[in-house]
């Protein structure tokens, strides 16, 4: 039976007491929690936010590392360097990564290697822009990403892997993936696993559904079949809202 997972994303916000006030009034709400429950903050904030975690269930996540794990690349961050903090998640190919970095598909591929290496477990994200969806290309698209980013792996390092499907037209914009759409997509990644690895590793994945995920659209959105979850920006910054979605 595959996980019900909600990741918080907290891109480029809190600082570091807003970061471990946030955290903290998290866990106090959280009580026991019936899905796994993943928080990615800042790299500032990843030792605090591993310390406040370490006695509960909530897991927390990087938002990226680098493709090589040393050398000359000022201002980076590796996946060595994370897995030494006891890290148990790192989000690759987040839409922001590839639109404002140029990450294409064969750097994340990299990073998805390099992360594996070194016992990370990977939030691969995966999504079309709205040009794309609106010429009929939605599902290429994300076939094409899922092909040259993932599809290199074994089946036993794809146990690893985490699906976020986020439409990058629906990040952060306040217009939300209605519910056929999203099942649509999701069974659509499903099925292309189920052809490359077999029924037993795709029914065993967890796909996540992140695009303008809100308490008020949440429960509809993980009532469908193959969405299993929720990748979240805006809404895991309060967290009464992130609640409200892990409890949907």
């Amino acid at each position: 039976m595959r996980k019900e997972i909600v990741v918080a994303n907290w891109k480029m916000n809190n600082s570091h007491s807003e970061a471990t006030a946030l955290c903290s009034s998290i866990l106090e709400k959280l009580k026991s929690p019936h899905r796994e429950v993943i928080i990615a903050p800042t790299y500032l904030n990843l030792i605090s936010l591993i310390e406040l975690t370490k006695d509960t269930k909530v897991k927390i996540a990087s938002q990226n590392c680098h493709q090589e794990l040393s050398g000359a690349y000022t201002g980076e961050v590796s996946a060595s360097m994370l897995a030494d903090l006891g890290l148990d998640y790192v989000i690759l190919g987040h839409s922001e990564r590839r639109y404002y970095h140029k990450e294409d598909n064969q750097l994340i591929s990299k990073k998805v290697d390099i992360a594996l290496s070194q016992g990370l477990k990977i939030i691969f994200c995966c999504g079309e822009f709205a040009a794309q969806r609106d010429a009929g290309r939605h599902f290429d698209e994300v076939s094409t990403q899922l092909q040259e980013s993932l599809f290199h792996l074994p089946a036993e390092s794809l146990q690893h892997v985490i699906i976020g499907y986020e439409p990058v037209w629906a990040v952060g914009t306040g217009i939300t993936a209605t519910s056929k759409q999203a099942q649509e997509m999701h069974a659509h990644i499903r099925n292309m696993i189920t052809n490359q690895y077999g029924s037993e590793i795709a029914n065993g994945m967890s796909i996540l559904y992140g695009g303008s995920c809100s308490p008020s659209n949440a429960k509809d959105l993980f009532a469908q079949k193959d969405v299993d979850g929720g990748l979240i920006g805006v809404a895991s910054l309060n967290a009464e809202s992130f609640i409200s979605i892990v409890n949907a």
